[in-house]
């Protein structure tokens, strides 16, 4: 595989790493990019106009407070209540954490989920990018049986597989994960897993870590918008190709495969140099935060997934905390806040506030929120009562989400929990019918729709559960 290295950072584990750019799927020998483009070729169909185009998924990992987030719950006792105060939104009874004024202001453009259910008690996204949580043994997580020969395969492999490439030169799903494989403690998996589908349907993975791959020297993440450096190291790369032997019998697809590389339209999605300051506001990329560790964010991942969906990717997954993405156990950040609970949130909450409300407002203004969606959710919730540490602890029987555009319904509470936020209480939404209602709007049917897994075993995308006709109704 192709990879370009990006700057060093220090993972959950506390080891010092560099973070990468790989172009998924290019392996000199095996499954290579010349194969991704075949197979998407012979597998591209054309959606209908009124389906949603694409999707953006925000994953928070560790494990976000529903109930300090979308569910508070001022009348509880206040060991479960906890610091904050609900406060009112555009939309009439909608109400959402004080520290979340900017979507509060546009709470008609999404809806919010009370009663999401049907999580394991374990860091796994797995269920959040495939919808499925039986999965083969993973680093730190227990093995959860069901599972087909290969895996199950993410939403943006299915995107690929059914769809193909939406535009040239851009794959059908980008992964922006902040991930290291080597040290991989809460995402478990790589969001855009190709599962029994094959390599050939692996999302685009920036700053993933593979040894194997092939480095482009001297090309980093902040340098991609260098058209001139950027060919000149594709051009070495060629040459290196060329000079081992591996281009005998080249076809329309590793010519294709090389347009693919040498492309502008994801190097320059990934260049935010050329956004205007206006729109740099809008992310809050045009100030200073001074009580982040270095003064840093991962705001631009919202610029960024908004500019490569724009480009043409059909799938885009982010992954967003304070800055750095890693454990919390070694001073990184995520969402599991065993202690502090509080204090974490005051820090995390205002900023994905921002980063999130100007990606779906910048969307909205372009004209891609109706055919984008947009979904923020994380891997389970937390438990109601407050613990010594003044932390939550996590908890699989109930949580939150929000999800936008697409052509779903907005301004609307979906479900609830109990009194104490303990269980569902009223509409249960088991996140296989969010699955089914991304399906849906993506223009594939989850009722008929089958593809193999890798012992010729036909496998249906989810269950018998059916989309949310409170979201498509």
């Amino acid at each position: 595989m192709l990879t370009i290295p990006g700057p060093r950072s220090h993972f959950c584990d506390g080891v010092s790493r560099r973070s990468w750019m790989k172009i998924g799927g290019l392996a000199m020998g095996g499954m290579c990019l010349p194969e991704i483009l075949r197979a998407e070729a012979n597998t591209a169909k054309n959606s209908k106009a009124n389906h949603a185009k694409g999707i953006i998924m925000v994953l928070l990992p560790g494990g976000p407070s529903h109930l300090d987030m979308y569910d508070l719950k001022p009348e509880a006792p206040s060991e479960i209540r906890g610091e904050f105060q609900p406060i009112s939104t555009k939309v009439p009874g909608l109400e959402i954490c004080e520290l979340m004024p900017k979507l509060a202001g546009m709470a008609d453009k999404f809806s919010v989920i009370r009663s999401l259910h049907g999580f394991k008690n374990d860091h796994n996204t797995h269920w959040c990018s495939t919808g499925w949580e039986s999965h083969p043994p993973m680093p730190s997580s227990p093995i959860v049986a069901g599972y087909p020969p290969g895996d199950w395969p993410s939403l943006g492999a299915i995107l690929s597989k059914t769809f193909g490439q939406r535009a040239p030169g851009v794959p059908a799903a980008v992964d922006l994960c902040p991930v290291d494989p080597d040290a991989r403690f809460i995402m478990r998996t790589d969001p855009t897993q190709c599962g029994y589908l094959g390599a050939a349907h692996s999302g685009f993975e920036v700053e993933a870590v593979d040894r194997r791959n092939i480095t482009l020297n001297d090309v980093d993440l902040q340098r991609l918008g260098d058209r001139q450096k950027l060919l000149q190291s594709f051009d070495d790369f060629r040459r290196k190709v060329e000079r081992d032997g591996l281009t005998d019998g080249i076809d329309e697809f590793n010519r294709k495969a090389i347009e693919v590389l040498t492309s502008s339209r994801l190097a320059n999605a990934l260049d935010l140099s050329d956004e205007s300051e206006e729109i740099r506001r809008r992310y809050g990329l045009d100030r200073e935060y001074p009580n982040e560790r270095e003064g840093k964010t991962l705001l631009d991942q919202f610029l960024l997934a908004r500019r490569v969906i724009e480009a043409g990717a059909r799938c885009v997954t982010l992954a967003f905390s304070r800055w750095p993405f890693g454990r919390m156990l070694q001073g990184d950040y995520n969402w599991d806040w065993h202690k502090d609970n509080f204090n974490e949130a005051r820090g995390a909450l205002p900023i994905f506030d921002l980063g999130l409300s100007a990606m779906l407002r910048d969307m909205d203004d372009r004209g891609l929120l109706d055919d984008i969606a947009v979904v923020a959710w994380g891997e389970f919730g937390r438990t109601p009562k407050i613990n010594g540490n003044a932390g939550r602890d996590h908890w699989p029987s109930v949580a939150g989400a929000l999800v936008a555009g697409g052509g779903m319904n907005g301004g609307q509470v979906i479900g609830s929990s109990n009194r104490l936020g303990e269980v569902p209480l009223n509409r249960p939404v088991h996140f296989r019918e969010v699955f089914a209602t991304l399906y849906q709007r993506l223009g594939i049917d989850v009722s008929t729709t089958q593809y193999y897994d890798l012992a010729g075993r036909p496998q249906y995308l989810i269950d018998e559960r059916e989309p949310m006709k409170e979201l498509i109704g």
